[in-house]
């Protein structure tokens, strides 16, 4: 076990103890007089003296001593000793002491031997090992109980440290936690990994320097297993711009396994949202569990290995052995259970698979146990036949919850026994689970109407009564005798197995069927095995009239889809006699737009055509309809979405799959992505669209049977025949055309029919004879060379490309929103990227803490890029507060309200980012003039309502009173600005773009709040004193201004109404105030003394406030000002986060959140009386 580092001195200890390992190091000591069957005199007291005293007082035989050179204090680390019941982490041997000491000695090898090298300093060294050794024992004592739900004391404990480092809302989980190293370069640092529901964290304090670490999942753009030059074994992280190695785990595995579902989870949470249903129990963040990860990945495996129905959940996994009559024996496995089926899969891979949907079991018993057959059951199904299960843990509870679900899944479904019948079970055209064209289970049918067993086509005359391929058979003399015969020879084969191996759904899947289907099926059989392998048997037993009630409610509709299907409909295989006629193409027409109804998020893709084309050529109408809904939405997941990321990731698995089987070609080609044109659409059609049909048949066979693996193996076959031509192309065009010729005389001679080539393929060469290449003995090389790799893995390399590709999509739709905004703007390329990454985080963040609001939806993929990512107003006043330059104190927040109310144009409550940065260029990078027009914008409608949350001078109330009135200071004396202010409009009119559309003139409540706002922009401003002087002599002016108009315009009717508004005096020193106290007592209480027309009368342009803006030189200086952005871009990614916590306490604390508000609506009320200068004094109406 490891111990805390205790101090050893060697010096009087050197005859107790023996040496028998040593490195720069560690030292590895054995306690004399352990193991010696002789041994001198000194070795047999020790000896003696070790076994006399008692258990608690005894010595370990062995231990590890940290050696620091130059030091002759020794630190032991490790001890290991034979106490029998001792709970320590590594396993112990009965009786071999040594072996647990030199598995100590081995971590340390591997761990920190090399690692120890980096270090100058001896005490560093001392302080790493001893800090690694204490994480040790502390995840030692953590990890002795297998869940941290059971030991919540010290999960608790680890959460308030969590909170506490990193303050993030209560709405971020912990899931779990870890000691481990982070390196930063070579030099490694101990401390611990926090991983939440949105975060991957990592907190040191090591020699005085603390690390904090935070890395959202969804910047994560590639998670791998990897070695560097001194661990073996290390777990990288890849972001945009940097890398970060954790090692030291004491179960890496684990940790990868979790660190991958929470990225998987998150990343497909918030960013593919468009085709991911997630796992009830993973539907809420705030809830999820290690344990739920854990079982989360226990359910993807389990639908993917048997290709089951995304809905159903696993109940239990059990060890048991299934007996086997084809090898009189019983075969151990595991057995699990799910909503609505019984599943057994062989430990040796491939050797026996059995699916057991519960609509087929009759009765589950439990046998009597005996010896030779230990708790036994037995499940019986109705085409008689009955599964032995024996060797289950906890059989009795396992058996009630299979009854109860058995019972459950009979009374949705209800079947009755048909006695009317005499089934022939030996017929190749077999009735049972497979005949569900005529809805038949062996003796069973399905209880859906009265005369549900013949009412098929005579009720619905446009269902196409048979497989499309029956009604354009060949004639013998079209068909070659020894093709026929090798049909035949199929079908004897196939009919020997049914008896062996069971002839439904429930079949026994062995090695021997794989063989069979490899080798083709046969033509009269195919369909009906494609509907047993896919289940879509099970799926179409379960829904009697389903797909006839889906025809007729998308009949005679139209829509964007149905357009869709109607261009392609006489593009799908337009060579084959069925689809030469009204009668193939309306059925592909009823099958698609009935498929585009049932699932609307997938509606139609390309491709999917081609698909249904083949589907209709061996199965009826309706069983063609459920093998298309298995396909998509079982078989190949996420494929036909509207960006087919399921295709993109199984390609990415492809490209690295060549790199590992196919490394020569890899090396050669060394842009793998140049395959894509061609390889992607193997994965989309199944290699329906660039091989004959014929042949491609056979691949739909082996699809359907081992799922998306057949593809690849036979993608790798397909290259390696290839290989040496592909490697002396010259260019990528030439590699695409060697496998498309390839491709396109790939023949299939067993086939019945006469050949069909491929209407799709890109290239075909009649002058230039190519070598044939028989598709069976492709597909057999396919099996043998690359059929090794297992669902569970293919499922592992499938998550970890989720992440690349999902990311690749993130930034193309940041390129491409980047791409339409450099061009309008000013801002650094360089800085508009950290600005779409603060604007994107601010968009997650509210994603990861706060329930979705109805005007703030999550990403949206479908939309166009620049829509794919909106902020609503209180993102954006966030994102204001950290960017802009414009900020005015407690004014800021209602500033930014005012600007989205300007920028939200559609008024849906939701900006984009080109909206955003163009409104911050302004700000940053535009002339003068623009940015007055800006802040002229934002001081009237729309921008500024009558519901403004401006506390200091609600717009309700009159903002100038007439008790006492404004006063003006005049710096040079009585003079007269009549003619200046003339002149200055008359100017401005000359000049002004009769082109631009004319904005509206500024009241006096508008003027009032603008003046406001540039007092608060002026505020700590190094010349703020001369701004005050400068803006002080504006306002006069434009206020002089006003009144002129108002007079002109009323005739000085309404002057008298609103009182003496304006005295020209100096300021005396007692109204050395900005904004000075409202004096209620004469304030009037008559609302009628301000009559509305009056104070509408009274009004500025942009031009008047502009060209009076311009007279003062510091007012110029501090509108050209350059502006630095990046200053502003650093501290914004540092207190984002920050900035959103203090939001969300705020908001959990509503009282604080209002005594806050308040004191920060009176700071601006005092903050003019800490000026020597003022020039104006406002008085506000409360």
């Amino acid at each position: 076990m490891w111990l805390k580092p205790e101090e050893v001195l060697l010096k009087n200890a050197l005859k107790l103890w023996v040496t028998q390992k040593s490195s720069c190091y560690f030292i590895l000591q054995r306690r004399r007089g352990h193991g010696e069957a002789g041994g001198r005199l000194t070795g047999r007291l020790v000896g003696a003296l070790d076994a006399v005293l008692d258990s608690s007082a005894r010595v370990a035989p062995f231990r590890i001593l940290l050696q620091v050179p130059g030091s002759q204090v020794y630190s032991s680390i490790a001890c290991g000793e034979l106490l029998s019941g001792s709970d320590v982490y590594w396993a112990i041997a009965t009786g071999a002491t040594l072996e647990e000491i030199n598995q100590h000695w081995d971590w340390l090898e591997q761990n920190l031997l090399h690692t120890l090298s980096v270090f100058d300093n001896k005490d560093d060294i001392a302080s790493f090992v001893k800090g690694k050794v204490k994480a040790l024992i502390a995840e030692e004592t953590s990890s002795r109980l297998a869940e941290l739900e059971e030991e919540p004391e010290k999960f608790r404990e680890a959460l308030v440290k969590f909170e506490a480092r990193f303050n993030f809302p209560e709405a971020e989980k912990l899931v779990t936690y870890y000691s481990c190293c982070c390196w930063k370069g070579r030099v490694p640092r101990q401390g611990w990994l926090y991983l939440s529901t949105n975060h991957l964290c990592f907190y040191s304090f090591l020699l005085g320097k603390e690390l904090k670490l935070v890395v959202p999942w969804v910047d994560i753009q590639k998670l791998e297993r990897t070695s560097n030059v001194f661990l073996t074994d290390t777990i990288r992280i890849t972001t945009q711009n940097k890398e970060r190695d954790f090692s030291m785990f004491l179960n890496l595995h684990e940790v990868f396994k979790i660190m991958e579902q929470l990225a998987d989870v998150t990343l497909r949470r918030l960013l593919d949202n468009e085709g991911f249903d997630l796992d009830p129990d993973l539907q809420e963040p705030s809830q999820i569990t290690k344990r739920d990860l854990e079982a989360r990945a226990q359910n993807e495996f389990f639908r993917a290995f048997f290709r089951l129905p995304r809905r159903e959940k696993l109940h239990a996994v059990v060890d048991c052995s299934l007996w086997t009559p084809f090898s009189r024996c019983h075969t151990a496995g595991r057995m699990f259970t799910s909503d609505s089926y019984i599943c057994f899969a062989s430990k040796e891979d491939s050797c026996c698979n059995v699916i057991l949907p519960l609509r087929e079991v009759v009765s589950i018993e439990k046998m009597e146990d005996t010896s030779l057959l230990p708790n036994p059951i037995i499940v019986s199904i109705r085409s008689k036949m009955a599964f032995q299960f024996i060797e289950l843990k906890d059989r009795d509870s396992l058996v009630e919850g299979l009854l109860v679900r058995l019972k459950q899944v009979h009374a949705d479904h209800p079947v009755h026994y048909n006695t009317s019948r005499d089934e022939d079970m030996t017929s190749p055209m077999f009735h049972s689970t497979s005949m569900c064209s005529d809805h038949k289970f062996g003796d069973l049918e399905m209880v859906s109407s009265p005369n549900s067993g013949d009412s098929g086509t005579e009720k619905i005359p446009w269902l196409s009564p048979a497989a499309l391929i029956t009604s354009c058979r060949w004639s013998a003399s079209q068909s070659p005798d020894a093709s026929m015969s090798r049909e035949q020879i199929k079908i004897s084969l196939w009919n020997d197995h049914f008896v062996e191996y069971g002839r439904t759904v429930c079949m026994f899947r062995t090695e021997k069927i794989r063989k069979l289907v490899a080798m083709g099926i046969p033509e009269s059989l195919r369909g009906k095995l494609w509907l047993l392998f896919s289940d879509a048997v099970t799926e179409l037993a379960c829904h009697p009239g389903y797909y006839n009630s889906l025809v007729e409610a998308s009949m005679g509709k139209c829509c964007l889809v149905t357009e869709e299907i109607e261009r392609d409909l006489h593009r799908s295989l337009p060579e084959h006699p069925a689809f030469q006629n009204e009668t193939g193409i309306a059925a592909l027409r009823r099958v698609l737009t009935a498929y585009a109804h049932r699932n609307p998020k997938i509606g139609y893709c390309q491709s999917m055509n081609i698909l249904t084309s083949v589907l209709l050529l061996y199965a009826k109408e309706e069983e063609a309809f459920w093998l298309l809904v298995a396909v998509c939405e079982r078989m190949l997941p996420d494929y036909f979405s509207h960006r087919v990321i399921g295709a993109q990731v199984d390609q990415s698995v492809f490209e690295e799959l060549i790199k590992e089987r196919l490394p020569e070609l890899a090396e050669h080609m060394h842009d793998l992505t140049a395959l894509a044109p061609i390889s992607l659409s193997w994965f989309l059609t199944l290699f329906l669209s660039i091989m004959p049909l014929e042949s491609a048949v056979n691949v739909v066979d082996c699809f359907f049977y081992d799922g998306i693996k057949a593809i690849f193996q036979l993608g790798l076959a397909v290259l390696e025949a290839n290989a040496e031509d592909l490697c002396s192309s010259k260019d990528d065009g030439q590699a695409l055309m060697v496998l498309s010729r390839f491709l396109d005389h790939i023949k299939n001679e067993d086939s019945p029919g006469p050949p069909i080539g491929s209407h799709h393929a890109f290239f075909s060469d009649d002058q230039e004879p190519h070598p044939v290449t028989d598709i069976a003995d492709l597909i057999r090389d396919s099996y043998e060379k690359f059929g090794d790799r297992s669902v569970a893995q293919i499922e592992h390399l499938r998550c970890k490309h989720r992440v690349r590709v999902l990311q690749g999509h993130e930034d193309i739709t940041k390129q491409n929103v980047l791409r339409v905004v450099i061009p309008d703007v000013s801002i650094l390329p360089e800085d508009l990227e950290e600005l779409y990454d603060l604007f994107k985080r601010e968009h997650m963040m509210s994603c990861y803490w706060e329930r979705p609001r109805p005007l703030a939806p999550r990403h949206d993929p479908s939309r166009p890029y620049a829509e794919q990512y909106r902020i609503d107003a209180r993102q954006f006043a966030h994102l204001f507060q950290l960017v802009s330059p414009w900020t005015c104190g407690a004014h800021t927040q209602i500033l930014a309200q005012r600007t989205f109310r300007l920028l939200d144009d559609n008024v849906d409550h939701l900006i984009e980012f080109k909206a955003f940065v163009s409104c911050l260029d302004i700000m940053y990078n535009g002339e003068m003039n623009e940015k007055i027009k800006l802040l002229y914008r934002l001081h009237i409608p729309p921008a500024l309502t009558e519901n403004d949350q401006d506390s200091q001078s609600p717009l309700k109330n009159p903002l100038l009173s007439t008790s006492r009135p404004l006063v003006l200071g005049k710096s040079n004396g009585d003079a007269d600005y009549q003619k200046q202010l003339k002149q200055m409009i008359k100017d401005l009119a000359k000049e002004k773009d009769k082109t631009e559309k004319e904005l509206p003139k500024m009241s006096q409540r508008e003027f009032i709040q603008f003046c406001k706002t540039l007092y608060s922009m002026f505020h700590e401003d190094p010349e703020e004193n001369n701004l005050y002087q400068a803006i002080a002599t504006v306002t006069t002016l434009l206020l002089q201004i006003g009144e002129v108009g108002q007079l002109h315009s009323s005739s000085g009717s309404c002057s008298q109404e609103c009182g003496e508004g304006l005295q020209a005096s100096a300021l005396s020193p007692e109204q050395d105030s900005v904004f000075a106290e409202a004096d209620t007592a004469t304030i009037p209480q008559d609302s009628h003394a301000f009559p509305e027309e009056a104070e509408g009368d009274w009004t500025v342009s942009l031009e008047h406030i502009l060209a009076s803006l311009l007279t003062e030189q510091p007012l110029v200086n501090f509108f050209e000002k350059p502006l630095d952005i990046k200053s502003k871009l650093e501290n914004a990614k540092t207190n984002q986060y920050n900035l959103k916590t203090v939001e969300m306490s705020r908001q959990s604390q509503p009282e604080l959140k209002l005594r806050t508000a308040e004191q920060d609506g009176g700071s601006l009320s005092r903050v003019g009386h800490t000026k020597a200068q003022p020039t104006v004094s406002w008085v506000i109406s409360p």
